[in-house]
């Protein structure tokens, strides 16, 4: 999308102002569309200090959220879409989101339906938004539909966030211990190796192997430094392609105490994205299309797969998922009494808030066991390193008490 600065007039006054469209043809369309005749049209050329560089999505997850929400109080209280988007753009935060917003507002104001404008802008809106707003407009319940989806982010993203809070506070207290013993080992300990060998005499056990150890870190420091960069290469470049992404995911979900929180997380996204899809009337081989994108596990997107290609033979839906390791029995027997008497989404919602009330469960168990280990792990570390420095200096000291 470009930016252009124009000079018209309408039936009152003269114009002047900044249009966002795809061209200047675009931009002249959208004008004359609003009663104004353009004078003149010029693009605003984007230089190194004007032009914004954007890393990921141009809107958090949590403002997206509320835009939402607004939105659909906005709808709900009588105000047009038109008008809605106009209001919206100038209260979002960050100056993408808010472009992203004026170019829809102009696409509206030329004609567009509100999904068509917001599929021009696939990093802001993904494709579960975009069919739940068209099949809004279909039935005539755009609120409805924002609600919806305002629902399922939110819960979404309070799931991630779970999960993600109980992984990372053991990988954090892990590198702490990792870096605490580095610098023991680097720093303090050669600063008893003089010592030591100026008393003589035969080491404990542990003395020595803290001692050989502390001489390869100090010699092959780099070495350790190398085989993480090693490890972090090889999952990037594995999670880059499909079979390498399902390798790391069968790992994931295989490992113990974590891989079952994984599981539950993925398996509470997939049917709540599948519950807001049929909620929402969008065909059922397309909403396992959109699913099969959204899960981020590989695994999981596999199955979904494959019962899609299931459907379009003619077969059942749980076909794939009955006996895979990855999918419990619950969920195939709830898909196939929501089939039978035709409260697919209702049930999908059931199973969803199922898992996430194991996934909140099995966090705070996982947080509440993690916490002592870590610190009993971290102590145990560091306490072995200065015991192995103490035991030598007892015998020191009970040589100079004997003199």
């Amino acid at each position: 999308m470009a930016r252009f600065k124009y000079e018209g007039r309408d039936a009152r006054s003269i114009r002047t102002g900044v249009i966002t469209a795809g061209n200047k043809r675009e931009a002249a369309l959208k004008l004359k569309s609003q009663g104004i005749r353009v004078k003149n049209l010029q693009e605003i050329a984007e230089t190194a200090l004007t032009k914004e560089i954007h890393f990921g999505r141009p809107v958090k997850r949590t403002q997206f959220i509320m835009f939402l929400r607004q939105f659909s109080t906005l709808l709900r209280a009588g105000v047009t879409i038109v008008e809605s988007i106009r209001i919206l753009s100038l209260q979002v935060e960050g100056k993408q989101f808010q472009k992203i917003l004026i170019a829809i507002g102009d696409d509206l104001r030329g004609g567009g339906s509100l999904s068509a404008a917001l599929a021009k802008h696939p990093k802001a809106f993904e494709p579960l938004v975009i069919n739940m707003i068209e099949a809004g407009e279909m039935s005539g319940t755009v609120d409805d539909s924002l609600d919806r989806l305002a629902d399922h982010y939110e819960k979404a993203h309070r799931l991630k966030q779970k999960v993600l809070s109980a992984l990372s506070y053991p990988i954090v207290v892990g590198i702490v211990a990792i870096g605490v013993v580095i610098f023991l080992l680097t720093f303090v300990v050669p600063m008893f190796v003089d010592l030591f060998d100026s008393v003589g005499g035969e080491l404990p056990w542990l003395t020595k192997f803290v001692l050989q150890a502390s001489d390869f870190m100090v010699d092959y420091w780099y070495l350790f430094f190398l085989f993480v960069a090693a490890i972090v290469v090889t999952v990037m470049m594995m999670r880059s392609n499909r079979n390498g992404k399902f390798m790391l995911d069968t790992l994931l979900l295989r490992m113990p105490i974590f891989g079952d929180i994984v599981k539950k997380s993925s398996l509470a996204t997939l049917t709540r994205t599948l519950s807001s899809l049929f909620s929402s009337s969008v065909p059922i081989l397309q909403s396992l299309s959109m699913t099969e994108r959204i899960v981020e596990n590989e695994v999981v997107s596999r199955v979904v797969s494959k019962s899609r290609e299931s459907l379009q033979r003619g077969g059942s839906l749980t076909e794939p998922m009955l006996g895979h390791w990855a999918f419990p029995p619950l969920i195939p027997h709830m898909i196939a009494i929501g089939e039978q008497t035709g409260s697919l989404d209702t049930m999908l919602a059931k199973v969803a808030d199922f898992y996430e009330k194991e996934v909140d469960a099995a966090t705070d168990r996982l947080k509440a066991l993690i916490e002592p280990l870590m610190i009993v792990l971290l102590a145990g570390l560091v306490g072995t390193i200065v015991l192995s420095i103490l035991l030598p200096m007892f015998s020191i000291f009970t040589q100079i008490d004997n003199l």
